[in-house]
């Protein structure tokens, strides 16, 4: 492959995305950029092609943590330096892997010379080669958790820290840092998200023209990436000065009292969490308005600004819609726009006070109707968590025929944790109990490859009975590679939830089913939480369906569920059926990656021949698999037939009420899964 990067330049629209990545080669500490879209939207490309766009950087020769001659790092494990001229070279991009180790990421320390020679012997990691330049994470939500607190704790402190019982290591890691991901591979933890400074949605052109010129520029270079390059150099050069000019102008650029009023009462109106939005939002404008050569920022750079930075910042559970009500973006605006001096004693008392537009600004000052704000955007991004049951005489959406009701989902409520019993070896998650690299220690071995976390203990234990024999004759205990022990962690793996859901008439009911989709919405915000895969199958009439294969988008299982219609047959079989097939391809894909499955019905079986023994050899299989498995009882009324509970034995699992699976009422009920569980590995 070539090493010749496409072209800036030559990249076709996405204008949003190419100017949030040259804001941040103007403004580094704007904090880099999240890109959001679908696959095939040249997100690595203009990714990879802004490194060509940033100024080079001296350097201290010879230092591997790029210590700027100017002012090295006191604490830079190559240093102390001595003062000097450096040298120049380019600003790197650096990309992180998915599936990077820690001592990838952060450098790795010998521990074995560390011990018997008192030698600090350091490899760096990633987060040095990134230090003054671009740290690239592609499909950024897909990163492990253990690696995204690494990231975590070194934006926050612009240092990273290696620490091995005791042996530490610390240098400067200030970067740029900037994600790509597909938001329907899953979402990122809110707490990188908002380590984003700016995030952009990008998507295909439907432009004929437009996809026509993509492709022809695509084809040229990868015909001849050199020549193609070559073509658009002038327009690269003249790109590089502007980004040059307009980091010089930057630091004469004002920020007004009138502007930082505006960004304030904008954030204010969004509710957004903390002030990390506020203080971004002042960045971006400023490198807005040094972009376009001026120095005094505009109300225009305050909006463009506030569509880059909080779009992500606004967001208050993952099945709510991104993006930002921009009309409620201009009220704010005017409103808060100061049309008179903000000491000014008489302002107008007929204005309009939520912003009507012809009364003038509101004397630069933020509106005082802070709690209806949340209001108006209800429109344009409702969120897909629906409201409570509609009322029986509510139309039914298009398409749905007679008695094939889609219904809306009942008010989500927080669920006790289900795991899966036993010790499992999937991705890090937090759910079932694993054997991973982060958590309490139960105890050691031999490493296999590269020493990870010591186990001082065992290692001295190993040690200590060889000294005489290996001639020790000072302080220092004399280790050797076999005495080294590695410390075996217990901490929490992801799962894989599959839901089953009874789609049947026996669940039409639209008070009921709208119950039954609140408390899977429930189960599904929880998956989210604990950053698990999962799948949803349903079954009506004469058969079941894949509605979602298993996927890590909570955000699709979500909306794929309000889709979901009920009505005819109860075809139990065909569920379970069709739910043990999507096992079984699952295990073929990922081994570790253990399941839960979750049924969600009342427990009846109706349709075809014998749909009860069919129903109940069904459940069997999954009980032969070892599927760890929860059945929620929705059966409802005065007399109840415990269906679901005959079914959630045939499975091996144990059965739980819609009203017993709230947090507060089943303290009992995570013993009962592993109980079962641990029965049915004794049978």
């Amino acid at each position: 492959m070539s090493r010749t990067p496409y072209p800036f330049t030559a990249l076709v629209g996405q204008d949003d995305l190419r100017l949030a990545l040259l804001l941040n080669a103007v403004s580094p500490r704007v904090g880099g950029v999240l890109v959001r879209g679908e696959k095939g939207t040249a997100k690595s490309t203009a990714v990879r092609a802004l490194s060509a766009l940033l100024p080079g950087i001296a350097v201290v020769a010879g230092c591997r943590f790029s210590c700027d001659p100017a002012a090295p790092d006191a604490d830079c494990p190559d240093g102390p330096h001595e003062a000097g001229p450096g040298t120049v070279r380019p600003a790197r991009m650096v990309e992180l892997p998915v599936g990077a180790s820690e001592d990838r990421l952060v450098g790795a320390l010998d521990i074995e010379r560390a011990l018997a020679e008192g030698v600090k012997s350091f490899e760096p990691g990633l987060l040095a080669d990134a230090h003054r330049g671009i740290l690239y994470v592609d499909e950024v939500n897909l990163l492990h958790d253990h690696l995204v607190d690494v990231l975590l704790d070194a934006a926050a402190m612009g240092a990273s820290y290696v620490e091995r019982e005791g042996v530490s290591v610390r240098h400067a890691a200030r970067f740029l840092l900037v994600g790509t991901m597909n938001p329907e591979e899953g979402e990122l933890r809110p707490q990188l998200l908002d380590r984003f400074g700016l995030t952009v949605e990008v998507a295909a052109s439907r432009e004929p023209d437009q996809r026509v010129e993509v492709v022809r520029r695509r084809l040229a270079y990868d015909d001849d990436p050199v020549a193609f390059a070559a073509e658009w150099a002038a327009e690269e050069q003249a790109l590089r000065d502007r980004v040059t000019a307009a980091r010089a102008l930057l630091p004469r650029v004002r920020l007004g009292d009138a502007a930082l009023r505006q960004i304030a009462a904008t954030c204010a109106a969004f509710e957004v969490d903390g002030m990390r939005a506020d203080i971004v939002m002042a960045r971006t404008a400023t490198a807005l308005a040094a972009w376009a050569g001026r120095e005094d920022v505009l109300a225009e750079d305050v909006r463009q600004a506030a569509l880059l930075a909080l779009p992500h910042r606004r967001r208050r559970n993952p099945f709510d819609a991104p993006g930002l009500d921009e009309d409620k973006l201009d009220e704010t605006l005017e409103q808060s726009a100061p049309d008179a001096p903000d000491d000014d004693p008489e302002p107008d008392p007929d204005t309009d006070p939520d912003g009507g537009g012809d009364g003038g600004g509101g004397g630069g000052q933020p509106p005082q109707d802070g709690p209806e704000a949340p209001e108006a955007p209800g429109a344009p991004d409702a969120p897909d968590v629906p409201a409570p049951s509609p009322s029986p005489d509510q139309s039914e959406p298009a398409g749905a025929s007679a008695g094939q009701q889609a219904v809306s989902a009942g008010e989500p409520f927080r669920t006790k944790a289900l795991t899966v019993p036993g010790t499992g070896d999937g991705a890090a998650g937090r759910r079932s109990r694993a054997r991973a690299e982060h958590g309490r220690t139960t105890g050691s071995r031999r490493p296999r490859g590269a020493l990870g976390r010591l186990h001082l203990a065992a290692t001295v234990r190993a040690a200590a009975p060889h000294q005489r024999s290996r001639g020790r004759s000072g302080a220092g205990l004399v280790v050797r590679r076999d005495d080294l022990r590695q410390a075996v962690r217990e901490g929490r793996e992801s799962n894989l939830v599959l839901f089953v859901v009874d789609a049947s008439g026996s669940m039409a009911a639209r008070r009921r089913m709208g119950a039954v989709k609140g408390a899977v919405l429930s189960l599904l915000l929880d998956a989210y939480q604990r950053r698990d895969k999962v799948g949803l199958v349903t079954f009506r009439g004469r058969d079941a369906e894949v509605v979602l294969p298993p996927t890590s988008s909570v955000d699709a299982a979500a909306a794929r569920l309000d889709q979901v219609s009920t009505g005819g047959r109860t075809p139990l079989a065909a569920g379970l059926l069709t739910a043990h097939d999507v096992l079984r391809v699952e295990r073929m894909r990922d081994p570790a990656r253990r399941p839960l499955l979750v049924v969600v019905t009342d427990g009846r079986a109706t349709g075809g021949p014998e749909p009860v023994a069919l129903a109940s050899r069904a459940a069997r299989l999954h009980a032969a698999q070892g599927t760890a498995s929860v059945v929620v009882d929705c059966e409802s009324g005065p007399v109840r037939l415990g269906l679901a509970g005959r079914l959630a034995g045939e499975l091996g699992g144990t059965a739980v009420t819609l009203d017993e699976l709230r947090a507060d009422a089943i303290a009992g009920l995570v013993k009962d899964v592993r109980t079962a569980g641990d029965s049915r590995r004794a049978a």
